[in-house]
């Protein structure tokens, strides 16, 4: 393993919506059928933990947004960004979410929108 992968990358995204809670809990409940995940709506917090526990995500609900922190692998950030985030996307959109996200090594984080796929 490299040096580079061998660090934590920490990518952020604070995503823009009036129902963070309810998307958060949604985006737990689905996760959780395969990997480990819990909501908590008292503390309006969650975690989400992927890859036996290397890569983690954690989900707080700001009342206005829903701001993800993923912790994870430089080998394996924009993997998960993009699972986190599709999933939240898809569950958002009628809302329209955007999940931009943020990497605390100054690589360029990923984007994630809903487009409808064409029938």
């Amino acid at each position: 393993m490299s040096e580079s992968s061998e660090h934590p990358v920490i990518s952020t995204a604070h995503v823009r919506t009036d129902r963070p809670a309810r998307y958060a809990k949604q985006l737990v409940s689905h996760m959780s059928r395969k990997v480990p995940g819990v909501w908590d709506a008292d503390t309006g917090k969650g975690t989400i933990e992927f890859a036996d526990g290397s890569v983690l995500a954690a989900l707080t609900d700001r009342g206005d947004s829903l701001d993800i922190e993923l912790t994870a692998t430089a080998d394996s950030v924009e993997r998960f960004e993009g699972v986190v985030g599709r999933h939240l996307v898809r569950f958002g959109s009628r809302d329209e979410l955007v999940c931009t996200w943020t990497r605390s090594d100054d690589s360029p984080g990923t984007e994630q929108r809903f487009t409808a796929d064409a029938d």
